[in-house]
């Protein structure tokens, strides 16, 4: 067994840093050039200007530091368009676990911003959803469109 440690450490120090969250299945991550804070409010305007309702916003870092627990800056945005994801329930109910969408901006530890996101195909294969691949294509290029729309430099 201890023949192995130093293969698995080689491996493990050399392997570098993950992409922050790239490694998730069924997760979609951008790098913004905002703060955590601006990310959000640059998305949940997107987001307002095309209809989208805007569910609730919590602030993860904000409920963790009032309880003792460091964490950087840390927000996730709950939104929904019941035209496009009430469809996936009409296939599988159970798509109400992941729906309405979510969308998680965080820093990580050099100070890098990301977006973040559930891949709504990852979301309909998930929940065995085969029937309904023209609002899974909406619904994955319309959040590409509007999380691109938060992250673009002006």
């Amino acid at each position: 067994m201890t023949r192995y440690i130093p293969a698995f450490l080689a491996l493990f120090l050399t392997a570098g840093p993950l992409l922050a969250g790239s490694d998730v299945a069924g997760l979609v991550v951008k790098q913004s050039p905002y703060s955590v804070a601006e990310t959000l409010d640059r998305l949940e305007n997107a987001l307002t200007e095309k209809g989208i309702t805007i569910v609730t916003r919590w602030n993860h870092a904000e409920k963790a530091n009032a309880v003792d627990i460091p964490l950087r800056p840390t927000e996730l945005l709950i939104f929904g368009n019941p035209k496009l994801g009430s469809q996936l329930f009409t296939s599988q109910q159970t798509a109400g676990i992941d729906l309405p969408m979510k969308a998680l901006a965080w820093e990580d530890a050099d100070g890098n911003v990301w977006l973040g996101y559930n891949d709504p195909q990852y979301v309909a294969d998930r929940h065995h959803i085969a029937d309904r691949a023209e609002v899974v294509t909406k619904m994955s290029g319309a959040l590409n469109k509007l999380t691109d729309i938060a992250i673009a430099k002006e």
